[in-house]
């Protein structure tokens, strides 16, 4: 049968792209992650890894995107996406680093039948895929990997082409679910484009339009994609201004620009001249984050990040949900360690919305946001989305309203179902929701910051010899390993009004994160760099000291 497995085509295919010897490989929240020219076996084998996915969900199709999202230029990486648009279940991780880490090809093989007769799964079953790739220059060399990967199980295969993250999450989701109740639109680049810009128009339509806002692209794959969507809107609903969208140039991605740049930097990025009344926001280099941000009177730099589109989304929703009368709909905010402190109290306290605390890690915050009828969750970085149970999705597309009001909010909570991108955070869904926002209130930049004033904040990067012996608990808001470190962090932050620290490993990076807050600018700076220097003594720190850490 022509789907069934070969395995000795299988070893041919994997002897072109051997695994490197004393490397190991992790698949973790963001996938696979590093220096592309590290990445060649191991996206050979995340397309048989899709494969046997795809198999064992009875021929569903499963995306790959191959990406580094906000890393530098010089790295790349890959995940995989399962049938509704959701991050690669968990439990298939340990899958992606066993084969990824295998030697040989009769390693190889040995793995690739134990998934198999662990999952008990149907190998004539017909393996379907659709990938997609971001702008980076390592990007076609990893796609031919990653073909003869999927070529080596016969698998049927979409090529996408450039795209944004969240378009393939998109597409993805949308060929498993065509035709069914569930259908989520087409799953073309012009269905994803024709659904937002026809929310995003209804949203606002008979509103006065906002001043232009200017965006940074990150010199991403976000800078055409936004061109693109911007066709389908009308410069009449929506003008924009695009800075850093040099996406063909090698070495100008992330350089000094974009979401991350901005938000760990507190400052504009490169090529960014706005001044007081302007309105700004930057992309990521995959298009999957976004942060706002302007500059006051007295030419300070104000951040509007995820915790700020949370609240703004948060309070929106629940004032239509209240307004169209949609009684036993509870919504709820999800956010990390990293969300400021004065956010969660704004959001308890003010808009009397529960909010839940997990890990760092989109799939952590997603899970959580689907206990809520209607779940808000935005990483303080700016990647976040909203989803929409069926129970509320069943409830808002059959409701009637009974006054011109009651009725007004039901077709904005319809047009935001599908404006938002519910698979998964997307910076240019994600720009249309705040814009439809901000134009529904008529606010500028400045009136949405002060909902409440976030306390000064500092992240900071310690570079160590092994971030694996770092072990937190209580949603990554306490260290339980190196023993002893957390009591020493207790003490510091006690000596600051309003302070708060916590120190967790990355995901994606061998370093180690401080995260700092406290009353004063210059207060939270010393914390951190306190902090940050406690970790590099008793922790292993390497690469020279900086001079920064107290």
């Amino acid at each position: 049968m022509e789907n069934s497995i070969n395995y000795d085509q299988i070893k041919e295919a994997a002897s072109y792209h051997p695994k490197p010897q004393n490397i190991t490989y992790t698949y973790g929240t963001a996938g696979f992650r590093m220096r592309a020219d590290l990445l060649d076996s191991v996206i050979f084998r995340v397309g048989i890894l899709a494969v046997l996915r795809s198999k064992k969900l009875d021929s569903k199709t499963i995306g790959i995107m191959i990406t580094a999202s906000h890393n530098p230029e010089q790295d790349n990486g890959v995940k995989l996406v399962d049938p509704y648009g959701e991050m690669l279940e968990q439990s298939w991780e340990n899958y992606a680093t066993q084969l990824a880490n295998a030697q040989t090809e009769d390693e190889l093989v040995d793995v690739i039948k134990q998934i198999i007769s662990s999952n008990n799964i149907d190998e004539s079953k017909t393996a379907n895929i659709v990938y997609a790739r971001d702008t980076r220059p390592s990007g076609p060399a990893l796609v031919s990997a990653l073909v003869d990967g999927l070529k080596s199980l016969n698998a049927k295969i979409i090529d996408f082409g450039i795209k944004t993250t969240p378009q393939l999450h998109y597409v993805t989701r949308c060929y498993n679910v065509k035709g069914t109740e569930d259908d989520y639109g087409e799953p073309t680049e012009e269905g994803y484009y024709k659904k937002l810009s026809t929310a995003y128009r209804k949203t606002v339509e008979g509103k006065q339009r906002l001043t232009p806002i200017n965006i940074d692209a990150a010199n991403g794959v976000g800078a055409p994609k936004m061109r693109e969507l911007n066709q389908y809107i009308g410069n009449e609903y929506l003008e924009s201004i695009l800075i850093n969208d040099d996406y063909k140039t090698q070495g100008k991605l992330n350089y000094q620009c974009g979401a991350d740049f901005v938000k760990t930097g507190q400052k504009l990025p490169t090529g960014s001249n706005i001044k007081p009344g302007d309105r700004a926001a930057s992309f990521d280099g995959d298009a999957d984050r976004i942060v706002y941000y302007y500059i006051d009177e007295e030419n300070t730099f104000k951040l509007l990040d995820g915790d700020k589109i949370a609240g703004l989304a948060g309070g929106f929703i629940i004032d239509l949900v209240k307004t169209a009368g949609l009684e036993g709909i509870d919504v709820g905010v999800v956010q990390t360690a990293y969300a400021n402190g004065s956010s969660t109290t704004y959001l308890e306290k003010v808009l009397n919305v529960p909010v839940s605390c997990v890990p760092t890690g989109v799939k952590h915050l997603h899970h959580e946001a689907e206990k809520y009828d209607i779940g808000v969750y935005f990483e303080a970085n700016g990647h976040g989305t909203v989803l929409f149970s069926k129970k509320a999705l069943k409830t808002i597309r059959s409701a009637e309203g009974q006054t011109a009001e009651q009725k007004e909010a039901i077709e904005k909570l319809r047009a935001l179902t599908d404006l938002i991108n519910q698979t998964v955070g997307d910076a240019l869904s994600d720009l249309l929701l705040v814009e439809t926002i901000l134009t529904n209130r008529q606010w500028s930049l400045k009136q949405w910051d002060q909902a409440y004033t976030d306390l000064p904040n500092r992240l900071v990067k310690v570079i160590v010899e092994n971030r694996h012996i770092f072990k937190t608990t209580d949603a990554e808001r306490k260290l339980l390993e190196p023993v002893g470190l957390q009591e020493q962090i207790n003490e510091l932050v006690s000596k600051y009004k309003n302070g708060r620290s916590f120190v967790r490993p990355s995901g994606t990076e061998d370093v180690v994160r401080v995260y700092a807050e406290a009353a004063t600018r210059e207060e939270c700076d010393e914390l951190a760099y306190k902090v940050a220097g406690l970790v590099y003594d008793q922790a292993g720190g390497t690469g020279g000291r900086p001079k920064e850490f107290l």
